[in-house]
């Protein structure tokens, strides 16, 4: 107590009174019997105490004023008056037996027109203004407004201008420029810096598909190098904040994948509706890996996104694969009633867990159709071929395996084609699941038929092939047929592939069909490139033979192709070309084609027609002819292909590999096949704590 009341009055009274006050306490303690303590808690005697330092205080000589506050008393009067303006309280709150003091009161400066002569004008309150530089717009604090102060920034930071006239600063300052209110600049602290700067590096290292130690072992230290040779060392210190650790880089990706997501279930609550795409396959650890890709008309376009990338732990059964999207449309309260339809690689003849899963989601969704992957029928389609063709491709194959699988041999080719400057120097290997290899496989073992004759020995027994010119006649042939087919369905590859774009397709390719089998029945080649050049390099014809079995299998693709691709009526037609229907559809009611009519009316939505694609077309005339346009991007929303998920599951085989099996590659594919990017300032701002080191 004693102590407390010394250190207060310490800030009012000089030495010799606070001595004074001292001695005079402990003669007053000494008198009384109980502690300290105890004497407080007495309401006479804390009075009483109270009573005593104010006396102490009213004798002495040298103090400025003293005011004493009770519970009871609102104020006393004060003791006694030294200096003009400055004024110490003292109050002792005998409620909370605490003594507060108040020091004086922090001068406040007065902006004075002729400091403009200094070339400073004031910023914010009048009473209590800023001094703020006309030159420079620096604002400099209210201690400032000095005239001193204000000379030594004009000579040192303006020196060009310190002899400059009143009038100049005032011309200055009623500018245009100077007129703007300043605009105040938010600059972040070097921890909310270093960890949006990680997040950025985290992104790219997921979309790179690189493993996470990459940011420290070698991004960090390769932007270190960067900042210290461009800038200095200085600067180069400040990249050590920026975590890029093993754990870090994946708590980022997961934020960013979050984020994403996030942001996809908006956009599905608010869509009219949305078509699936979805697969199955196993990866390098042995899970059963589901992908599923949603496609949904969002700001004026149609959009296609990683709905679901998810392992299935037991069972990849329908049941299960239903179950694990249908966990995900509950938990994010997506509504299945949006769904319009459901494309795989299962045909509705087909049993197997991907169409059971299909069947149960159309039990959920009523008014969703299902849809199988033209390209898979497409690729089934070109399998059928007459038993000599398909004699040729067999042992095409296996001399491809023959030199592919041994590698000693794989290594003399290679010397042997370059001694001989052949264009190649290595073959391609032929699989099945990857069929778009088959054309260039069959092109690369052709040109390089003559280092494969010297090479080959005598001893294989398929070596004579490559001396037979009916053997090698057909094998031109394959090679181009192939390389045609594989043109057709690369082009029907793609994102934002419509229905419409693969039946035109495919409708091209039924035409040349017919068009190829009626030059070879007049034994015109040019359609063949390389059994053109081949027939003028031997100088010969092709047999019966060979013609019979070509145009057999031309036309036999062209009845397979038209049982996989039937002809129909569509009734969508007007959808694909709204400006050219004369007649009102079968699947549009009177309102509808109505509307269809204006729209077709509308000179600028013609020029927009040719300028756009057809889904951006129809999604920019949501708000202007609603009704027709929500009927035609229902009818672009289903999927046409499995490109999407052919290609998510290149890219997962690509990100979790042999060694890195124990890797949750889900956040990645999110990243990685999605056309959201993350908002980066959003996911900053929602941390409390913006710590380097976390």
């Amino acid at each position: 107590m004693i102590a407390h009341l010394l250190c207060i009055l310490s800030y009012n009274f000089n030495t010799f009174v606070i001595l004074s006050v001292y001695s005079k306490l402990i003669m007053f303690c000494t008198t009384n019997t109980l502690p300290m303590d105890l004497l407080l808690k007495q309401g006479s005697l804390k009075q009483e105490v109270e009573s005593f330092c104010y006396q102490i205080v009213s004798e002495s000589n040298d103090q400025k004023v003293g005011i004493l506050q009770s519970e009871d008393e609102h104020l006393r009067p004060s003791v006694s008056k030294n200096s003009e303006g400055e004024l110490s309280r003292v109050k002792f709150m005998s409620s909370s037996n605490k003594i507060t003091t108040f020091s004086k009161k922090p001068k406040r400066r007065k902006y004075d027109e002729s400091y403009l002569s200094f070339g400073f004008t004031y910023f914010g309150n009048r009473d209590a203004p800023h001094a703020q530089c006309v030159l420079c717009k620096k604002i400099l604090s209210n201690s400032s407004l000095a005239p001193s102060k204000l000379r030594r920034h004009l000579e040192t930071k303006h020196a060009a201008y310190k002899d400059k006239d009143i009038s100049f600063f005032k011309q200055h300052l009623d500018s245009p420029e100077n007129n703007k209110p300043p605009t105040p600049k938010i600059v972040n602290t070097d921890n909310e810096s270093a960890t949006e700067a990680s997040y950025n590096v985290s992104y790219h290292i997921a979309l790179s598909g690189e493993a996470h130690t990459i940011g420290e072992l070698l991004i960090k230290p390769c932007a270190k190098d960067v900042v210290m040779r461009m800038f200095d060392e200085q600067y180069s210190k400040k990249i050590d904040a920026v975590q890029l650790s093993n754990s870090t880089v994946a708590r980022r990706i997961k934020d960013l994948a979050a984020d994403i997501e996030e942001e996809l279930v908006c956009r599905l609550k608010i869509c009219d509706g949305f078509s699936l795409q979805l697969d199955e396959s196993a990866d390098v650890s042995g899970l059963a890996v589901l992908l599923v890709f949603v496609r949904y008309r969002f700001n004026k376009s149609i959009e296609e996104d990683l709905l679901l990338c998810e392992s299935l732990q037991s069972n990849a059964t329908g049941e299960e694969i239903f179950n694990c999207i249908n966990s995900f449309m509950q938990k994010h309260e997506i509504e299945w009633e949006k769904c319009v339809d459901v494309c795989s690689d299962a045909s509705r003849a087909m049993d197997g867990k991907i169409a059971e899963a299909v069947t149960l989601i159309k039990y959920v969704a009523p008014e969703s159709t299902s849809s199988h992957c033209l390209l898979y029928r497409h690729a089934l389609a070109v399998k059928i071929m007459p038993t000599s063709l398909k004699n040729v491709l067999d042992q095409a194959v296996q001399i491809i395996n023959y030199i592919k699988a041994r590698p000693h041999q794989s290594r003399l080719l290679k010397i042997l084609c370059e001694e001989m400057g052949a264009q190649h120097t290595a073959l391609l290997l032929n699989t099945e699941v990857r069929w778009l290899s088959r054309g260039k496989v069959l092109v690369r073992l052709f040109e390089l038929r003559r280092e494969l004759l010297v090479f080959m020995d005598s001893a294989f027994r398929l070596s004579d092939c490559l001396t037979n010119s009916s053997w090698l006649l057909r094998l031109a042939y394959l090679a181009d047929i192939f390389t045609k087919l594989n043109e057709v369905n690369m082009s029907m590859q793609g994102k934002n592939v419509t229905v419409f774009t693969v039946f035109d397709k495919m409708s091209s390719l039924l035409r040349k069909l017919e068009f190829w089998a009626s030059s070879v029945e007049e034994e015109n080649f040019d359609c063949f490139p390389t059994l053109s050049d081949f027939l003028t390099e031997i100088s010969s014809t092709v047999d019966k033979d060979i013609c019979s079995a070509i145009m057999q299998h031309l036309r036999g693709l062209r009845s397979t192709l038209l049982k996989y691709f039937p002809v129909t009526n569509d009734s969508n037609a007007w959808v694909r070309n709204p400006f050219t229907v004369t007649v009102k559809p079968a699947s549009l009611v009177a309102r509808d084609y109505e509307s269809l009519i204006d729209l077709t009316s509308d000179s600028q939505v013609k020029q927009n027609f040719s300028e756009l694609s057809l889904n951006d077309f129809w999604s920019s005339l949501i708000q202007e002819y609603p009704s027709i346009a929500r009927r035609a991007v229902r009818v672009l929303l289903p999927f046409a292909t499995m490109h999407l998920c052919e290609t998510g599951f290149s890219y997962y085989a690509a990100t979790k590999t042999k060694y890195r099996k124990r890797l949750d590659a889900a956040p990645h594919m999110r990243i990685r096949l999605s056309n959201i990017t993350p908002n980066i300032k959003r996911i900053c701002d929602k941390k409390t704590q913006k710590h380097c080191s976390h």
